[in-house]
């Protein structure tokens, strides 16, 4: 028979392995932060009469991303490394956001990325385009690592602001400005 204290650890464990959910379990990065999570400003600036775009991704999140996906080793903080990144950067982000118009793609030109304390806020730019009424836009940013990602967005246009998120596996929404 067991001890009370052995008992005790013992259904700890169980209750851990049992109850913990699916990201504890199969992911050991959850205790780094428990939520993936990214957010994106989209600015439509009326004097250029473009979409500005602001992605804050978690440094560490996205490292590990970046790493597993083209095979290096990511530092994102080094200055060293910076122009390395930025292509790793660039690449991603052209594969995983997209813009559209009225059925037609908006190219975003990258600008670049910068970091933020525990994140990377990455900037990109629409080409041009008047009389924006609507805009589609479709975005798996850490998808591919994580099955609980939600991505989350502020568009502004004219002063007006609208939210909206997508959560893993949902990839576009429209935002009527």
């Amino acid at each position: 028979m067991l001890s009370f204290v052995h008992q005790s650890i013992l259904i700890c464990y169980v209750m851990l392995g049992v109850f913990s959910p699916p990201a504890v379990k199969n992911h050991a990065n959850f205790l780094r932060h428990p939520l993936h999570l990214s957010s994106t400003e989209l600015n439509y600036n009326m004097k250029t009469a473009t979409v500005e775009v602001s992605c804050r991704i978690f440094t560490d999140d996205f490292e590990d991303l970046l790493g597993k996906k083209y095979k290096v080793k990511p530092d994102l903080s080094a200055p060293a490394k910076h122009q390395e990144m930025d292509a790793l950067v660039n690449k991603y982000m052209a594969t995983h956001m997209q813009l559209s118009t009225g059925g037609k793609i908006l190219p975003l030109t990258y600008i670049g990325y910068e970091n933020d304390k525990e994140a990377v806020v990455v900037y990109m730019e629409s080409s041009a385009v008047k009389n924006l009424k609507t805009m589609e836009v479709s975005c798996t940013v850490l998808y591919d690592s994580f099955d609980d990602q939600t991505n989350i967005f502020h568009v502004s246009h004219n002063g007006n602001r609208k939210s909206s998120k997508l959560t893993y596996p949902d990839k576009k929404f429209v935002s009527t400005l």
